[in-house]
């Protein structure tokens, strides 16, 4: 019985405390009431495409809409040829097909939120990424329509997720409040990545053990995911996301 107690209050002070704190900062703060009144337009993050000839890859994220930003953000891919005109951006959404292309400005706000950059790669790196993002849009396995489920996924943040484990060269894992990136959009419950760095253990999404260069160690429990950065020195807190001494 004491262990039990033990547990619960270690659940309590690791997941449940953050995610509550998370979400009454949040309630306090100033966000778009609804996708009507939020601002998509871009944040002028990335250069302006015709200012930079050579080829970039880009994975941003920002947090979503409504009580969900307090625990959660939205990622997408941006890609740009060498020498090409305009920015392309991926992601994947809730309604209509799932698999939007260029449905927003490539640095668009998302639900009035400023993006970051999670990922960035220019010149060479960059032109010999781009085929094999290409090539994992095009194989994801949950583009038809219908193919969106908010929690545990497959959503948004899944959708990115498998882009990246199919292109290892991105090597970053997103953050961990990007909630739906655990779920396992291959079928298997127990999987290592592509390039063999990190072990994934998932309950269809509903909780999960991630080890590894990228994931560090992370445990996920209902999209909250605590952990720590051992690459970046740092730690993970539920709903705050990566707080670390090193740059990535």
């Amino acid at each position: 019985m004491r262990k039990l107690k033990l547990l619960a209050l270690g659940l309590f002070l690791v997941f449940i405390l953050p995610a509550a704190a998370s979400a009454a900062i949040w309630y306090l703060g100033d966000h778009a009431t609804s996708w009507r009144t939020a601002d998509w337009s871009s944040s002028a993050l990335l250069p302006a495409a015709a200012t930079v000839p050579e080829a970039r890859v880009y994975v941003l994220s920002a947090r979503t809409g409504g009580l969900k930003g307090a625990v959660s953000e939205h990622s997408w891919i941006v890609v740009k040829e060498a020498d090409g005109a305009a920015y392309e951006r991926w992601d994947k959404v809730g309604w209509g097909m799932p698999v939007r292309h260029n449905g927003y400005p490539a640095d668009g706000r998302w639900y009035s939120n400023e993006p970051r950059v999670v990922f960035a790669a220019t010149g060479e790196r960059a032109a010999a990424l781009i085929p094999k993002v290409r090539a994992a849009i095009e194989t994801y396995p949950f583009a038809m329509r219908g193919g969106y489920h908010i929690f545990p996924g497959p959503n948004s943040n899944s959708f990115v997720a498998h882009v990246m484990r199919q292109v290892p060269e991105i090597d970053v894992a997103l953050p961990p409040v990007s909630v739906g990136r655990d779920y396992p959009t291959g079928g298997r419950l127990a999987y290592l990545d592509p390039d063999g760095r990190d072990l994934h253990l998932s309950l269809f999404g509903y909780a999960g053990l991630s080890a590894g260069w990228k994931s560090g160690l992370e445990i996920n429990i209902l999209g909250l995911v605590a952990g720590l950065d051992f690459r970046r020195l740092g730690v993970k807190v539920p709903a705050f996301g990566t707080f670390a001494l090193l740059e990535s």
